[in-house]
């Protein structure tokens, strides 16, 4: 009975110490796959250049066989061009951990022809998680001569299961977020801010992905809040602020004879406030290929919105170089449904489709803008479609 009593005791103190050394074991690797940027020579002070410190905290990161995560902490850290390639050894997701800023040089020009402040490419599983990115655009959008092309703050080009959450971004010198050639990408509690004035500093720009959501987030610019271009499919957006800026944007299109096309957008639960436009469909009046099908917007408001809904198919900003050809955009089934507010111009509704390719199965549906004391107005050309509920102002189909 007491050798019996021994042996149950060994085997308990037996599976103890296994337990201990597993969870030993499991620290430690939890330990060894956290990558400190500032163990890699990166400085919190806003002036020394960290972007070597970066790259190779992220090749540490990538090469990790256990879950990777790359952490910035507090602080302020310089960066110029900093590329975060893959595909990374992990099978786990990757993980991007902002606590601090980063912050571009305060002259543009060092960042050259570069085209991107931070490029995450060809990454499988990826997260990045808060903090701030100030691109210091100010100085960029005042160059008159020989300037470069300006740089965007952060690109995912052909990136999978992408989450971004709770990021801030400032100040861009032109595209704030770019998500290209993505699939399944989730955006949420994202904000926004760059001037009114701010030429090309759009929010968030899609293209040539499929599965992109972007949610619960506040965007301020001088541009497009969301801009949609050529190839974007099942793309959701939903519970958007978006003011001071040009409204949420699918184009401009018809830059290309060959141009994929843009299908499967939901839009819903945003406000417009002040912007220059709400809900945008614009494409150069010339040949295409291309086409924007299945489009829903709905429970929307406007206030003081200078366009809330428009198709224009003429698109040719400040008259110089227009094409004034026909577009070849074919553009069908596109619903407003439940759009509601004041708009800043008479016209409120206004339809400038392509004379060779008309816009067919537009639906408004419950549509009641004002404007001022006298009523707004609605205007169709080569627009055709229906209306139910209570459409004002009154359908001009």
């Amino acid at each position: 009975m007491a050798s019996n009593k021994l042996i149950f005791f060994l085997v308990l103190f037996t599976i103890s110490i296994a337990s201990s050394a597993s969870t030993t074991s499991i620290t430690t690797a939890n330990k060894l796959s956290s990558f400190n940027v500032v163990k890699f020579g990166a400085k919190a002070d806003g002036k020394t250049d960290s972007t070597g410190a970066f790259s190779k905290a992220w090749a540490a990161a990538c090469n990790s066989l256990s879950p990777p995560r790359l952490y910035v902490p507090r602080g302020t850290y310089l960066i110029k061009r900093l590329e975060l390639r893959g595909p990374c050894k992990s099978t786990s997701r990757t993980t991007v951990q902002i606590d601090g800023t980063l912050v571009a040089p305060s002259d543009y020009r060092q960042l050259g022809n570069s085209g991107n402040l931070l490029l995450f490419i060809k990454i499988s599983g990826l997260s990045v998680i808060g903090g701030t990115i100030d691109a210091r655009g100010a100085a960029y959008w005042g160059c008159t001569r020989n300037c470069p092309p300006g740089a965007r703050s952060i690109t995912f080009n052909n990136v999978r299961n992408l989450v971004v959450s709770g990021l801030m971004l400032i100040n861009s010198q032109v595209s704030h977020m770019v998500i290209s050639g993505c699939t399944n990408a989730v955006v949420s509690g994202v904000k926004i801010r760059a001037p009114d004035q701010s030429p090309n500093t759009d929010g968030i720009h899609i293209q040539t992905s499929t599965g992109v959501t972007i949610k619960d987030s506040a965007i301020r610019t001088g541009d497009d809040c969301i801009s949609i271009g050529p190839g974007t499919k099942k793309l959701f957006i939903q519970g958007i602020s978006c003011g001071p800026g040009h409204g949420i944007s699918i184009g401009s299109l018809a830059r290309d004879v060959k141009e994929e096309g843009v299908e499967d957008v939901t839009v819903k639960n945003v406000s417009f406030s002040g912007s220059d436009n709400g809900l945008r469909i614009k494409s150069w009046a010339r040949p295409s290929n291309g086409y924007v099908r299945g489009v829903t917007y709905h429970d929307i408001t406007m206030n003081n919105v200078k366009n809330p809904i428009i198709i224009d198919q003429r698109y040719c900003p400040e008259g110089r170089g227009c094409p004034n050809q026909s577009s070849g955009i074919k553009i069908s089934q596109v619903t407003y449904r439940n759009i509601r507010g004041t708009s800043a111009t008479p016209v409120a509704v206004n339809f400038q489709c392509s004379a060779t390719n008309p816009c067919i199965g537009i639906r408004l549906q419950n549509v009641k803008l004002g404007y001022s004391n006298s009523g707004a107005k609605s205007s169709c050309v080569h627009a055709h479609g229906t209306s139910s509920g209570v459409v004002a102002p009154a359908s001009c189909f």
